[in-house]
């Protein structure tokens, strides 16, 4: 319907209705959900955005006047991380939003010193004692079936401290003392096979259940995990950790549970963190138009290197703690989420 108001004779205007406001509330995203499902959770709020893009606007602008790029000058020659990370977002390579990011944990959401002086330690100290009071389980008779196939591998391989599993008939007390050598072995070791991660999120559970552990993350992190949720894009954590244990440090957290800013967890199942098969099939798997839809955000140049060859966007995050990075590693860098401009 068109209004036409009168101001002479001679003069009118002509009111047209504007068209109804696109609602881009973001659905759900269950952490039980199946992955193909989470994949795809967050479709409409792309397609209202889309919507609201073609009237020159974005869904958090609250006027309706056009919207105005920030006038920005890049120096190539800067070091200035916030700089970089907003260069970032205006020249990155699907030039909008990315759909997806992909957490690293270790030295991105969380400090390395979480990881290397509680999680590890806890493990350790009371392998023996789980593997003890749940040895009859179905998760600890997967759990051992698993590590014995890793330790002949060891065995065959050469790999320093591998000790032989004896088969069940040898009794639960001497599988159980063969396993806490090989297991304390691989700990020292820093090693990151699927066989360790498992048994480790089993340990961890029994302790983020009894709350002799909880969870770390740095300060920025809620906020940002609760404002790339709000707008619409899917947040991934990528660890070697399990999954179990991805899901059990946002689960407990000194923030509480956070796992409801996230829609799905990948640890080595998928691959090794520094291949870029892995980072190809978490693409993949996430169903977005072009890898370089997905953001991933790690402290580990190798990974960062593997991920952008895999042709996603990459982002290294750099906290108090974490290794140094090599010069002239050509990659943007951030010393917290609040300096990523979506």
């Amino acid at each position: 319907m068109t209004i036409c108001l009168s101001l002479s004779p001679s003069r009118s205007i002509l009111f047209r209705p504007l068209p109804k406001p696109i609602s881009h509330k973001p659905p759900k995203c269950s952490d039980s959900a199946p992955l193909f499902i989470k994949a795809n959770c967050y479709h409409y709020p792309f397609d209202a955005a889309n919507k609201l893009n073609q009237f020159g606007l974005k869904p958090s602008t609250r006027s309706h006047g056009p919207i105005q790029k920030p006038n920005i000058i890049l120096d190539h020659r800067t070091t200035n991380t916030s700089l970089k990370a907003r260069a970032f977002a205006i020249n990155n390579e699907a030039g909008t939003t990315p759909r997806c990011v992909v957490l690293d944990i270790e030295g991105t959401t969380t400090p390395i010193s979480f990881v290397t002086d509680v999680l590890f330690p806890y493990a350790r100290d009371n392998v023996r004692m789980h593997l003890n009071e749940t040895y009859d389980t179905i998760d600890t008779k997967d759990d051992i079936k698993l590590l014995r196939s890793q330790v002949e591998d060891d065995l065959e391989t050469g790999v320093v401290g591998a000790v032989p599993v004896p088969s069940d008939d040898a009794g639960k007390e001497e599988v159980i003392a063969a396993l806490v050598a090989n297991v304390e072995g691989m700990i020292k070791a820093d090693r990151k096979i699927t066989s360790l991660k498992q048994l480790q999120g089993h340990i961890w559970r029994t302790g983020f259940e009894k709350n002799e552990i909880k969870g770390v993350v740095y300060d920025d992190v809620p906020e940002a995990l609760e404002r790339w949720h709000a707008s619409g894009v899917k947040v991934y954590i990528y660890s070697s950790g399990s999954r179990l244990a991805q899901r059990l440090i946002f689960g407990y957290t000194n923030y509480g549970d956070l796992r409801k800013y996230l829609c799905g967890f990948f640890d080595t199942r998928v691959g090794n963190k520094r291949e870029t098969k892995s980072y190809v099939e978490i693409s993949e798997s996430l169903g977005v138009d072009k890898p370089s839809d997905i953001l991933f955000i790690t402290d580990v140049v190798q990974e960062a290197v593997a991920a952008k060859a895999a042709g996603l966007e990459v982002i290294i995050s750099v906290r108090p703690g974490n290794g140094p990075l090599p010069e002239n590693h050509g990659y943007d860098t951030i010393k917290t989420f609040t300096e990523i401009p979506f």
